[in-house]
């Protein structure tokens, strides 16, 4: 017999987490990867930017000139001077009615402005309080972090070079990390706070985030006692996995990760003879003799042109892909299947296709409901929400307590 709770019908086109009201008080990516996941599953997430310049990260140039761009869709924008007192009151008042707060300020930030977890607890005791930093609390807390430092700290760089050579991951992956690491923990802090009724203080970091992506390395040296190459110099499992060039130039890459890739390989190139090899039987002998077959291959990848072998290599279900840039995916037909790239107004206007979180629910991605706010564009309204009349709000924006 159906119980009262699971009669009731679904709200159509309801995101899990519509509903909640999460403040962002956070720049570049951590922060706001991190409400990123929260406002595209339904949170009304408010930015709270500094005013009356609002966050620095809109005015990043070179490589972060797209940051403020993709992490802050489906956000709406409240320009606040937390410097000042009027500034401040209003800060309180709108974590007095949140549920969640993300911060992503240097260790002690909150402390000194009175924005404390005792005090914002005591505030409002139902608060989720997410701070996202460098370090978790230990011996390296109060050093400053960036992405690229932990990386270098915790061996992804090294990892990630060539011998000799460490390298930063391509994108920012730790922040990201770090970010979304943040958004699992908010959610569970809500669970235990539906059993309970009472918010929690929740952190995530950059370091730590970092460990463990590189966990998967020390486990692997735990287990055979030998430190991990970098991956560039790795011993791979597999004896085919790797770029090779072909007919008009372009690379490829080809993984022979089982006995059904390589039968398949061989039969659609024409080199039944290998497959008669005893050297390369199975996996295990094909890594022995690498350097015997591997020349073999190459020669029969070389001889075709890119497309005809990605025409081959996806009929015959062994893992291939040219070596492609971040702006070829523009036009992924993958990623523009069902409404997965979401268009976004650029600084200029532009429309620019995104992707979306890479989740879907009951087959649908996450949509996007907002675009990226201007600086304090929606002031007015949130302070409308916390009863300000306009001419009270006219005068706090020509004090410039807000934009």
């Amino acid at each position: 017999m159906p119980t009262a709770e699971s009669s009731v019908p679904p709200i159509p086109n309801r995101l899990p987490l519509s509903g909640l009201v999460v403040l962002e008080m956070a720049h570049t990516v951590m922060g706001p990867c991190c409400g990123l996941v929260l406002a595209d599953l339904g949170a009304e997430v408010i930015r709270v930017e500094p005013a009356p310049g609002g966050d620095r990260t809109r005015r990043l140039r070179g490589f972060a000139s797209g940051f403020f761009s993709y992490f802050n869709r489906n956000k709406r924008s409240l320009c606040l001077d937390l410097k000042s007192e009027r500034g401040m009151a209003l800060a309180r008042r709108l974590i007095a009615r949140a549920d969640v707060l993300v911060e992503n300020f240097a260790p002690g930030t909150l402390d000194r402005l009175g924005l404390d977890w005792e005090t914002l607890h005591a505030l409002n005791p139902r608060l989720v309080f997410c701070a996202l930093k460098g370090f978790l609390p230990g011996p390296y807390e109060h050093r400053p972090a960036l992405d690229e430092i932990v990386q270098y700290m915790t061996g992804l760089a090294y990892m990630t070079g060539p011998p000799g050579q460490p390298l930063r991951a391509g994108a920012s992956v730790v922040d990201i990390m770090g970010g979304v690491m943040g958004a699992v923990a908010i959610l569970a802090a809500l669970r235990q706070r539906d059993a309970d009724g009472v918010g929690r203080r929740v952190t995530s970091s950059l370091y730590e985030s970092s460990a463990f992506l590189v966990a998967q390395h020390m486990a692997g040296e735990a287990v055979t006692g030998v430190p991990a190459p970098p991956m560039p110099a790795r011993d791979s499992a597999w004896a085919i996995y790797e770029t090779f060039p072909t007919a008009d130039g372009t690379p490829l890459f080809v993984g022979i990760t089982s006995d059904r890739h390589w039968e398949a390989f061989c039969r659609h190139f024409g080199r039944e003879d290998l497959l008669a090899d005893p050297r390369y039987a199975a996996n295990e002998e094909r890594v022995r003799h690498r350097d015997t077959l591997r020349p073999q291959v190459a020669a029969a990848i070389a001889a075709r042109p890119i497309e005809e072998l990605c025409g081959i290599l996806e009929r015959i279900g062994v893992p291939f892909s040219p070596v492609r840039r971040p702006g070829e995916l523009f036009d992924d037909p993958q990623l523009r299947a069902n409404d997965r790239m979401l268009r976004t107004v650029m600084p200029d206007g532009r429309t620019v296709p995104f992707p979306s979180l890479p989740l879907e629910i009951d087959g649908k991605a996450p949509p996007l409901r907002r675009q990226p706010p201007a600086a304090g564009q929606h002031t007015d309204e949130i302070l409308a929400s916390l009863g300000l009349e306009a001419a009270e709000i006219a005068e706090l924006r020509a004090a410039q307590v807000v934009r």
